[in-house]
Parts: C-alpha cells; structure tokens; sequence
C-alpha cells in the first residue's frame, strides 16, 4: 500500500466518482488513478469502486471502511506537516476559511485585517457556499475552519464552537407602512410579500419555525443567499426584507429602514468548526480568538482535551455566548 493510493481514492470519492476531476485536482493522468486504485484493490483482495463498464458507479461498502480511515490516515499525515511548520516557523503558513457571504462580508473584515497585519506570511484561502458545502468543506479538510450557524451539527467529525448570537431585522423602504407600527409583529408582517434567505442560510429555518408556531403562512416571493441580493429588491419594492441584523449598513442602506425583529424571532448562534483529529497551529489559535474573544487557546484546548464527551458539553454550555 502506498500513500499516494490513499490519495487517489479519496479524490476520486470527493469528486463524485468522477476519476477524469479526481487527476485534474491532484495534477496527475486519469490511467495513471485507475491503474493505481485496481492495484490496492489486488493488495487488499476487496472491491473499493464497483464499475459499470469503465466507468466508477458506486462505493462497496468494504471501499467506505477503507475510504474512512484513508481520510483519517491523509489528515494524520496533514498534521504531522503543520507540526513540522509550527517549529520551523509559527508565522507562516495558510489558512483556509469557509463561510457564507453573510460572515465573509459583514462580520469578517476587520478580524481579517488584524490577523494579516499580525500573520503576513499566512496565506488566507475564503471558500464561500451553503451552509452544508462549508461544512463539507471543513470535515473533507479542504477548509481548516467552517464558520455558519446551519448544517455544521450534521458533521459528526467537526469540533464545533459558539461564536456569538444574532437576530434579525426588518428592511423596509423608509416610506413603508410597517415604519407607523408601534409594536411590530409578525402578523403585521406577514400581510406583505417577503424577500429573505434561501432554506438553509443564515438561520432561515429559525423564521420559518416562528411563523408556523403563529398559524402563519408568509408568501415568500424571493429568496437569495446573499443580503445584498435581498436589499436590492427590496428597493425595487417586490417586497419586505428579513436579514441578519448585522447585514444592515447604516450609511450604505441609508435609503432604507431596518426594524428591530429580536423580539419576533428566536436568536441564532454562529459557531466555528473543525476537524476533531486535525493539529490546529499557533495562529489559527490566534484567528479563532480574534474573531470570537471569549474563545481563548486555553478554553479552546480544554474543549478538545474533552471532545464529544459530557466535560466538553458542560464547558461548552457554561460558556457566555455574546451578542452581535
């Protein structure tokens, strides 16, 4: 067995059993895979692939067995490398953030900022998608961080951390009759059409949950993954905007008027994930910290030290989770 065959499996999994993308991504020949994969199957005397013709159709479950401690055994290998770096040199290295366009827009900047001004020989690598693709990204290690508030919990290998929790606004235009309501509700609400986040973005499903728990059923007549997306055509008046809070810029959005929505919604939590097994380095011990304070090396460590056990639900439930 060779390490080079473990590569090759895994690229050629990650990549939907597509072989011709698996040798685009690891620069290397689409014979070259499919020789080396027949021959660990030869060394190990089971099936990893099953095939229809020439072409890799399924995974046996044997391949998933071996396909998961390959991807084990490849990050192993990935953390004895970052090891290696740490005492070569803490300050360089890269850095890999996936996030939506929320994070990587609004709350991301200034923390980005001040890491680079701290870590300039850290390449930073922004990877943005829904909330399940970052947080494939993050447990695939394609990403060393995933940071969203959905879908991180549907990976069972990503250590997850509270970062902070927010609520929602109300975007209207500022001659909108909802700006009269004294007290907004979501009744009130839903008497207009409504433009807000696909399923599945930036804690979407904790707004419908809120409408459903009143017997209301909005007409949602536009969604979009990115807020930006949303306030322009809430200008163009196809309807009333519900965004994150902290998507709302008082001096570019001055044409609008955001409505304070706390009180409607359930808050959501934002967290920061990954891998359980990976070997975090000095300065992604510094990122976390920047972006969430509460978080320091020593809590985060104590947390790890504890992973998956009840100690690391009882830390992680005593922690004081600010506000945005």
């Amino acid at each position: 067995m060779k390490l080079q065959q473990f590569k090759y499996i895994w690229e050629v999994s990650r990549n939907n059993l597509n072989v011709s993308q698996a040798a685009q991504a690891l620069f290397t020949s689409q014979p070259g895979i499919s020789k080396q994969i027949r021959l660990l199957e030869e060394e190990l005397g089971v099936t990893i692939f099953t095939r229809r013709g020439k072409h890799l159709v399924d995974i046996t479950p044997a391949g998933r067995a071996i396909l998961e401690t390959s991807g084990e055994i490849l990050q192993q290998v990935e953390n004895i490398r970052s090891l290696a770096q740490e005492y070569d040199d803490n300050s360089e290295g890269s850095l890999g953030i996936a996030t939506t366009h929320t994070q990587c827009r609004y709350v991301l900047p200034p923390v980005i900022n001040k890491f680079i001004e701290k870590f300039p020989k850290v390449s930073l690598h922004m990877h943005q998608g829904t909330p399940t693709q970052i947080s494939q990204s993050a447990s695939d290690g394609i990403a060393d961080f995933a940071i969203a508030t959905e879908a991180l919990e549907l990976f069972n290998n990503l250590h997850m951390l509270p970062c902070y929790s927010w609520n929602r606004s109300i975007l209207v235009p500022k001659s909108h009759p909802l700006c009269e309501e004294s007290v907004l509700s979501l009744e009130n609400i839903s008497k207009y059409p409504l433009v807000t986040y696909t399923f599945g973005f930036t804690g979407r499903s904790k707004l419908d949950d809120a409408f459903k728990a009143r017997g209301l059923d909005p007409r949602v007549v536009f969604t979009a993954s990115d807020a930006d997306v949303i306030k322009t055509y809430v200008r163009l008046g196809l309807g009333v905007g519900i965004v994150a809070s902290m998507a709302y810029d008082p001096v570019a959005d001055e044409d609008l008027v955001a409505l304070n929505a706390s009180h409607l919604f359930e808050s959501s939590t934002t967290s920061i994930g990954f891998r359980k097994n990976s070997y975090i380095r000095g300065y992604m011990f510094d990122f976390i910290e920047m972006f969430a304070p509460h978080l320091s090396r020593d809590l985060v460590e104590e947390s790890l030290a504890h992973s998956g056990g009840r100690g690391s639900e009882a830390l992680l439930g005593s922690i004081e989770i600010p506000r945005l």
